[in-house]
């Protein structure tokens, strides 16, 4: 039998200490998962599937926020904004 890896996506999000943001993301079964945290915040999830379609928005009750989606390790995608009420958003297609 042929060993497989699992593939690890942690998804990051970040802005100045103190301000939440409003996150929501796909987990590895596309599912969506909405939340409200202090920032900064970050989870992590695991799968077998050969590929993921990895996806974050978010949006800060500050004015700077930015998001990280690392694969494996490897950081694949990474957006920033600012602004009144700062919202951006990570999406790789293939992880």
């Amino acid at each position: 039998s042929v060993q497989f890896k699992p593939k690890v996506v942690m998804y990051e999000v970040y802005g100045a200490p103190g301000d939440t943001a409003q996150i929501g993301y796909f987990d590895p079964d596309a599912n969506v998962h909405e939340v409200s945290a202090p920032l900064p915040w970050t989870v992590t999830v695991s799968t077998t599937l050969p590929t993921v379609f990895a996806s974050l928005m978010a949006r800060a009750d500050g004015d700077q926020i930015g998001c990280r989606v690392t694969v494996n390790g490897t950081v694949r995608e990474e957006q920033s904004a600012s602004g009144v009420n700062a919202q951006t958003y990570c999406l790789v297609k293939s992880a």
